[in-house]
């Protein structure tokens, strides 16, 4: 899959280090759907995780990237759409093996425990791995409630 739109979205602990993701990604070319947060006040994570997630389970995104304290709260919230296989991620490696094992098509990142330019490294090494299929295939094919 050739990624060309990625969705954002973020609670108030996740947006010191959105504006970065962003720009890092306008600048390798990328469309970017900023769902919010636009400032540092108090919100509700969930009011941001659902129509980022939502713009990935239609198609209107390739891939999606959430950010908030822990990373719980906006993983729970978006992979409670049938689509969408949110990862929490902390380190880089974590990040590749979710997109290439597990197919994952949205990153949860928790921003009180990484830095930013491990945020940015994480991004960059999900956005460009690819779905390895074949076993992983099966084992993601499993993995939707029927």
């Amino acid at each position: 899959m050739k990624v060309k739109k990625i969705a954002i979205g973020c609670d108030h602990a996740g947006y010191p280090y959105k504006d970065a993701i962003v720009k890092m990604l306008d600048e390798k070319g990328y469309t970017v759907l900023d769902f919010g947060t636009h400032t540092p006040d108090s919100v509700d994570y969930p009011d941001f995780a659902h129509p980022t997630a939502n713009s990935v389970e239609s198609g209107e995104a390739d891939l999606g990237i959430l950010l908030c304290g822990s990373g719980n709260g906006v993983s729970i919230t978006a992979n409670k759409h049938q689509k969408i296989r949110a990862a929490l991620c902390w380190q880089k490696e974590i990040a590749e093996l979710a997109r290439s094992h597990n197919d994952a098509n949205m990153i949860s990142l928790p921003v009180r425990f990484i830095s930013e330019s491990m945020a940015l490294d994480m991004v960059s090494t999900f956005i460009t791995t690819e779905f390895e299929g074949g076993r992983h295939a099966r084992r993601t094919g499993k993995m939707p409630c029927m």
